[in-house]
């Protein structure tokens, strides 16, 4: 999916000669009112954009089995389910962090019995690791889902904090600059506000394949990645030189 081209930014710079400020009624010089604005600013937008990858990622791990007896099908299903859930453990997963579901069922003169076990990890490497100690002790006997990457509301408000913030940085650098080129120098912020958010996510390239099971990990990972742009506007108060050598004296 190709980006949209990014808003033109807007420089309104107004370098006139600062005018005398009014004089306090005494009313005003009572309440100790502050001083008339010089009118000297520089308007300015600008704009950033983040991404950030999943920080989450579940698996499904599914067995069954069928048996005469009730016991004998039970007792496959649990050696199974404890050793899934020891090696999760000595890698670091916490017990939350894993679901265990369990379907008994008699199925003609068989009794069935099915579990699915659903493990959420923080560590992706871990994740690997976990993966393919299954498949390699347990082979067929069990079938683990391709992981499934999602963010935590944690991680979009973080995400959406950040790019706001950068958002505001990019705009002060720029007006910094803008004063710098005529010779000014950057006042403190007199407005900051944010005009616009996009949320979105996706793979940017669109060169995926049709169905989800031939994505590699590294493209279900960026096709789960979460992408903010933010665009403020901002007014800053214009200081000369000149003043600003007045004031250091």
């Amino acid at each position: 999916m190709a980006l949209p081209a990014p808003a033109p930014a807007r420089v309104f710079a107004e370098l006139v000669p600062a005018q005398a400020p009014t004089p306090l009624t005494p009313a005003q010089a009572g309440r100790g009112g502050p001083p008339a604005p010089s009118g000297r600013e520089v308007h300015v937008s600008g704009s950033a954009e983040l991404s950030a990858g999943p920080d989450r990622a579940r698996v499904s791990v599914r067995l069954g089995s069928r048996k005469e007896a009730a016991g004998a099908a039970r007792s496959s299903v649990t050696r199974r389910l404890e050793y899934i859930a020891q090696a999760a453990r000595q890698r670091g997963v916490p017990e939350e962090n894993m679901t265990v579901t369990e379907d008994f069922n008699r199925v003609e003169n068989t009794y069935q019995m099915e579990a699915e076990v659903c493990i959420v990890f923080s560590d992706f490497g871990k994740m690997q690791n976990v993966c393919n100690l299954l498949i390699e002790k347990l082979g067929t006997s069990v079938t683990i889902s391709p992981p499934h990457f999602y963010h935590t509301p944690e991680a979009v408000d973080a995400l959406r904090r950040q790019v706001c913030v950068a958002a505001v940085g990019n705009t002060q650098r720029k007006a910094q600059e803008v004063c710098q080129l005529f010779g000014q120098s950057l006042g403190k912020p007199l407005l900051i506000r944010e005009e616009e958010t996009r949320e979105w996510g996706g793979h940017a390239e669109s060169h995926l394949p049709n169905s989800p099971d031939l994505l590699t990990l590294q493209e279900r990972m960026q096709n789960a990645t979460a992408y903010a742009s933010c665009r403020v506007f901002a007014v800053f108060e214009i200081k000369g030189k000149e003043n600003r050598r007045n004031k250091l004296l």
